[in-house]
């Protein structure tokens, strides 16, 4: 019999003290509950993802000094076994460090693995600091199982489409009673399934029960879901751990089988996980915490525009922080609609957030009238209409400086694509939180948000509304694009491609294909891919946006701006 605590926490990128803290404390936990091994995630003394910080000594220094404290730590619980992951030091050529797992007991090191598959695309970028352990397996007699080890990638390439080798197939050859690895895994839609399936077939194929630990929480655009697990060669995942939640449980592995930490068997783990919408929401909510949270904000403000992304915006933000730190504003121009305004008001007291009215009528004729006093033309127009968004966004980053809340921008996937938004205007903003979300889903969530609610809480006249910026008379976004729901699968299609899930990609790519069966379909579909090509520059000066889908704006794409697209 083994007994094993998964830790999933929440940990910060490079507070090495406090990361430490957390895991000792946990150590106790596990010893309380007499379990033989304690797992953390995948690079936890300094949490997943440092970057450049790995390059530098002063860090080092830090991670070393946290290495030490972790073996004092254990010296003081010389019957557990701690599972830890950290950068080391290399030996010889190549890269300086290491991604490491190091099974600590009774003050010493009793094993160190390298990990051997490093990812080197869409969000990944391990090649640029680590160099890759060496092709072996690595196990370690615990009472009386035989344990092996992996990390996170090293475990995806079962079916050898990636990597040269298989360090799943290295490890089988060890003939372990259990693998543990240790994991930092993105969430997005569709992962948590991901995961099931390439590690459920790894244990059937290779016959060895398997204890997946993930960190979770935000970090900058990406959030981590946590949903550890258990998996058996025969029955599949056993065991799941809460999603989007800090979790430490205890398990028992006995001739093979995992059972609860008292002996009982395990709740069975449902297929299916979240429905999309909810998955979204609780993901944005997520990464918006931590972001705050960690970088110094305990308030938001965001522009109530009236329309359904600000609206969407302000609910998630209420979810998030409490309404209570969330403030709206809302700055009517001479191009506003009464209802824009009464709508706002509407939604902020439906979520029980403040709202100020901040008019800007005035300043926009203050300014074109100087313009043409300088510049001998008046302003009409696109430059018109650019002057009020970047007007409201001054304000925005006005009220941000005045009384420290962090201002959140309101674009969504498909404006952010074509370059529907103004650079420094609506643009303006330290975070994202519907980017990753093409407009035909912002209605979808919304609708999700008053369900979940159980009440109105985004009004359905902001739900129904025709989509417009505002910005001149009588505006609607379907004059300057395609139909949403025409523009989104050509998007998506481009954007993202076979990064998409079987039946959304085969749904996009059927539809497209429709398109080029007439001139004028054949010609939408080439704006499209210009529009989105032009933009990437507007993309690059853009806030971070929370990642919810496969491939998203920021390092997930990596585009060039000065090129020839077509």
């Amino acid at each position: 019999m083994l007994r094993i605590t998964l830790a999933q926490l929440n940990l910060t990128v490079g507070d090495i003290e406090g990361n430490v803290s957390r895991m000792i404390a946990t150590a106790q936990q596990a010893a309380a509950a007499q379990a033989d091994i304690v797992v953390f995630s995948e690079l936890s003394l300094c949490a997943y993802y440092p970057g450049d910080m790995l390059e530098e000594a002063a860090f080092q220094s830090r991670i070393d000094a946290g290495l030490a404290a972790l073996r004092e730590a254990s010296a003081a619980l010389p019957q557990l076994h701690w599972v830890v992951g950290a950068p080391t030091r290399t030996q010889g050529p190549g890269k300086q460090l290491h991604n490491s797992l190091l099974v600590l007991r009774a003050g010493e090191v009793r094993l160190q693995y390298a990990k051997q598959l490093l990812p080197t695309y869409n969000i990944f970028d391990e090649r640029r600091h680590f160099e890759p352990g060496p092709d072996v397996a690595k196990v370690l007699r615990i009472g009386n199982a035989q344990v092996g080890f992996l990390i996170c990638e090293d475990g995806w390439n079962d079916t050898g489409a990636d990597y040269a080798h298989n360090p799943f197939a290295r490890m089988a050859d060890a003939s372990p009673d259990v693998v543990i690895s240790i994991n930092a895994s993105p969430s997005h839609i569709g992962k948590r399934e991901q995961r099931h399936q390439v590690f459920g077939d790894a244990a059937r194929r290779h016959g060895l029960p398997i204890v997946y630990v993930n960190q979770i929480g935000g970090h900058d655009q990406i959030v981590y879901d946590g949903a550890s697990f258990a998996v058996e060669p025969d029955a599949g995942v056993v065991f799941e751990a809460q999603r989007f939640e800090e979790d430490v449980r205890t398990l028992q592995l006995v001739d093979g089988r995992f059972v609860a930490a008292d002996g009982s068997a395990l709740q069975p783990v449902p297929q299916a996980g979240l429905p999309t919408m909810a998955f979204y929401r609780q993901q944005i909510v997520l990464g918006l915490r931590d972001y705050a949270r960690r970088c110094g904000f305990s308030q938001v403000v965001v522009g109530s525009s009236g329309g359904i992304d600000s609206a969407l915006t302000l609910a998630l933000a209420a979810e998030a922080l409490g309404p209570q730190n969330v403030v709206g504003i809302t700055m009517p121009s001479r191009f506003s609609s009464s209802g824009s305004v009464d709508d706002s008001v509407t939604l902020c007291r439906n979520l029980g957030v403040a709202l100020h009215t901040h008019p800007i009528a005035d300043l926009v004729a203050g300014y074109s009238a100087q313009f043409e006093a300088s510049f001998g033309q008046p302003l009409r127009g696109l430059p018109l209409e650019n002057l009020q968004a970047r007007i409201r966004g001054t304000t925005l980053m006005e009220f941000s400086n005045a009384f420290g809340h962090l201002l959140l921008t309101t674009g969504n996937k498909s404006e952010i694509s074509v370059g529907y938004c103004t650079l420094y205007g609506d643009t303006n903003g330290g975070l994202g939180l519907i980017g990753d979300l093409y407009k035909t889903e912002i209605f979808a969530l919304s609708r999700h948000v008053n369900e979940h609610a159980g009440r109105e809480l985004i009004p359905q006249a902001i739900i129904d509304k025709e989509p417009s910026a505002e910005l001149a008379p009588d505006q609607k976004d379907a004059d300057s694009l395609p139909p949403y729901p025409v523009l989104d699968e050509v998007l998506k299609l481009l954007i993202e491609g076979e990064g998409l899930s079987r039946s959304e990609y085969q749904a996009a790519h059927d539809f497209v294909q429709a398109l080029h069966e007439s001139a004028d379909g054949r010609a939408l579909v080439q704006r499209v891919r210009l529009l989105v090509a032009r933009s990437e520059y507007k993309r690059r000066q853009a806030p971070p946006i929370v990642r919810v889908r496969a491939k998203a704006f920021g390092n997930g794409r990596q585009m060039p701006i000065a090129a020839r697209y077509v």
